[in-house]
This record gives C-alpha cells, sequence and structure tokens, in this order.
C-alpha cells in the first residue's frame, strides 16, 4: 500500500501487508488498514498493530472450548482460531491444513478453497486438538503446539460435522457425514471403533460421564445408543440408559428437547443444541438467526427467550462450563463468534 504525497505526485512511504487490502482511513499520523481476511490494523510510524481479525471466506461452523476457557473456532477459510473470552480478543490463528485436493465432495460452501482446507468441526481437551477438514480427513496436533500436524486420520470418508473427546480423555468420537461414528484411542490414534447403524449423516452425539456410551442423532432422525468398548449398538440404549449421566447435552431428538420445536415445523430449522452444565437450560441456534433459551427438560409447548444478533443462521451454540457464565454462538454466512453473558 503506497502514501501519496499529492502535491508532488509521488510516494513518500509504501507499508507492505500480505493479504488484500479493502478499505483505509487517516487520521492525523494513524492509519487505519481493512483487508480481505478480516484484519483491521492500526498503522502508526512503522508500527503495526492488528486490533481486530476474523474468519473471511465460506462458512464458520466450528466451534469448541479447552480447558482454561479458550474458546476455538473453525471454517471454510483454512483457519482455526483461537480467542480469549476475557478481554473478547483474538490470540492466535493456525491452517486448517496445507493439503490441497481440488476435489470438491464436501459440504457446501462459497468458500474458495478446497474442501481439504475448509473445516466444520473442531474438539480440543488438555492434550490434543482435532480440526476436521471437509475432504473426511482429521488433523491431530498436540495443543500446546496446535499448528503443528502430528497425525491425519483418514478413515471418514466425508464431511465431518461434530466430534468429540471422551470425558477420560481416551477416545475421540468423530461423526462423518458417511454415516459412521469413527471412535480412535487417544494413545496411539488407532480405529478401535466404528458404529454404523445410522441410516444418515451424524449430526449431534454425547458421550456420558463415564465414557462408556455414546448416543447420536442422524439426518433421518435418529437416536441411537453405542457401548465401549465393542461400540455396537444397544438396541435397548434409551431404557438401559435411563440413571446414565452425560457429559454434554446436544443431541436434537430426545426426550428432553421435544418442546423445542414449534408445531408445524419438521425440525430443520434447529441447527445446534447444548445444555447447562447445572441443567437447568437448553440453548439452540436456528436458520432464523436466532439464539434461544429454554429451560431443560423442554416438554411439548416450551416458551423460549429469543436473542437477536445473527445476521445469518445460527450453527453452534455453546455454554462456557462450570457456572455457565457465558454462551457462546457461531453463524454460518456471518462467520460471527458471539459471547451472550448470564444476567
Amino acid at each position: 500500500m503506497n502514501c501519496i504525497d499529492t502535491a508532488s505526485r509521488t510516494v513518500i512511504k509504501c507499508v507492505e501487508f500480505g493479504g488484500l487490502v479493502r478499505a483505509i482511513d487517516f487520521d492525523a499520523d494513524k492509519l487505519l488498514v481493512g483487508q480481505r481476511d478480516g484484519t483491521i490494523t492500526c498503522v502508526k510510524d512503522e508500527n503495526k498493530m492488528e486490533i481486530m481479525s476474523s474468519h473471511c471466506d465460506g462458512e464458520v461452523w466450528g466451534l469448541a472450548k479447552n480447558n482454561d476457557g479458550c474458546i476455538v473456532t473453525s471454517g471454510d477459510d483454512n483457519k482455526v482460531m483461537f480467542w480469549d473470552p476475557a478481554t473478547r480478543k483474538h490470540t492466535k490463528t493456525v491452517k486448517v491444513s496445507d493439503r490441497h485436493k481440488s476435489v470438491r465432495r464436501g459440504a457446501s460452501t462459497l468458500s474458495r478453497h478446497p474442501d481439504s482446507q475448509c473445516s466444520r468441526a473442531v474438539a480440543i481437551n488438555a492434550d490434543w486438538i482435532a480440526v476436521a477438514s471437509n475432504d473426511g480427513a482429521v488433523s491431530i496436533r498436540a495443543a500446546s503446539a496446535c499448528g503443528t500436524e502430528t497425525k491425519l486420520l483418514t478413515e471418514p470418508k466425508e464431511w465431518i460435522e461434530v466430534m468429540a473427546f471422551s470425558p477420560n480423555n481416551a477416545y475421540l468420537a468423530v461423526g462423518s457425514h458417511d454415516n459412521n461414528i469413527y471412535v480412535y484411542s487417544t494413545s496411539d490414534w488407532s480405529l478401535v471403533g466404528k458404529c454404523t447403524a445410522h441410516n444418515s449423516y451424524i449430526m449431534a452425539l454425547d458421550w456420558c460421564c463415564a465414557s462408556e456410551y455414546i448416543r447420536s442423532n442422524c439426518g433421518a432422525y435418529e437416536l441411537l445408543f453405542f457401548k465401549a468398548p465393542t461400540w455396537d449398538q444397544d438396541a435397548s440404549g434409551r431404557s438401559n440408559t435411563t440413571a446414565t449421566q452425560w457429559a454434554t447435552n446436544t443431541v436434537k431428538f430426545q426426550w428432553s428437547t421435544e418442546g423445542i420445536y414449534p408445531s408445524g415445523t419438521d425440525g430443520t430449522h434447529i441447527n445446534s443444541v447444548a445444555g447447562s452444565c447445572d441443567k437447568q437450560l437448553l440453548a439452540t441456534g436456528d436458520d432464523y438467526g436466532l439464539v434461544n433459551l429454554f429451560r431443560d427438560p423442554c416438554r411439548q409447548g416450551g416458551l423460549p427467550r429469543c436473542f437477536r444478533g445473527h445476521s445469518e443462521h445460527v450453527v453452534r451454540v455453546m455454554f462456557d462450563g462450570a457456572n455457565d457464565e457465558h454462551l457462546f454462538s457461531v453463524g454460518g454466512y456471518d462467520q460471527t463468534l458471539m459471547q451472550w453473558k448470564k444476567c
């Protein structure tokens, strides 16, 4: 980018930026520069200070949090971004992948990046971060070195919408649009199980607190249960798990969520469900750009409190953990992470 003296018509200063510059503003000795990748930079003298970063291409679906409260998002722009909720600032960005597979068979997107560099799911624990690509591969990195790939898991054959580490951190469950859930051992990243009973793509899954059961929903609206260590379907899972405590509450079709669907709807407008840690609230994100709060359980006739902020469909919602002080949501095409505070 060039600064030009209009009197002499000469370039007096050149400031280098790594991406395409789309907007500029100038005030005294400060220059604001907006770039195509969502970055806004303040330039003073020769110093640059990044004051905003964001996702910038396609959609943003990936949403997770680690043990220290850091929020992680992933999207179709080849970015995995880390955020500090306390300061509400971006802390770092790493790539989804350097692989370049030109064939597009994953999720529909307006992104210019290939499926191998687009991500709709991310999972993290104290030791590992898993980043799913829309070509079905899952990149495993150490949490302390999240820019360096340790292992690439390639068994899933279609794009991945949901992943979760087990509460005991012994397993990673990967829900693919090839209708299967793949279970990996975190000790050596070997495939230890494959849950194959669903008739459509996997859209949500939960681990039980004892890491012995997985329950899951698919595009055929099935609620199925799978039991360790064989990972076979438990056909009597609904009755066998009535006293089971679940580590998360994200499946959309179950007894406690029957009231989140308005009369006359088929349920497809609800993209995400999350239960609070104290088991008092259910949050949903929908196609109308709303974040909704229901009492948990929500039976027939549930009335939500609805919050508008996103300009597009809300694809993921998540409570922050122990005290449920905050709720996080990501929009699809608006590429925005929002933080909602309980008051």
